[in-house]
């Protein structure tokens, strides 16, 4: 079983949500304990990202520890990617 970590200002859109979202949400975050296979981010960026309908979770996994950095809808998602992409540059 993997650890799990939060990122300062990991939850910045998932505090946002309604208690009915954020309960899918965190659900899916548990099963990152468990969870074998997550599809890996393109351009370089080291991050993991699982989904659960139109929300995603992004993480980076190092040893038997995941960090999780962002969880939102897909519009939210977008944001972050691409914000992330330009911190690479």
């Amino acid at each position: 079983m993997l650890e799990l970590h939060y990122a300062n200002d990991w939850d910045v859109f998932y505090s946002k949500m309604d208690s009915s979202e954020k309960e899918r949400i965190w659900k899916k975050i548990q099963q990152l304990k468990t969870l074998e296979k997550a599809r890996h981010l393109k351009k370089g960026l080291p991050y993991f990202v699982a989904e659960t309908g139109q929300y995603r979770v992004a993480f980076k996994e190092e040893a038997k520890k995941r960090t999780i950095y962002f969880a939102g809808n897909h519009k939210q998602y977008e944001k972050w990617y691409k914000a992330q992409g330009q911190i690479l540059q």
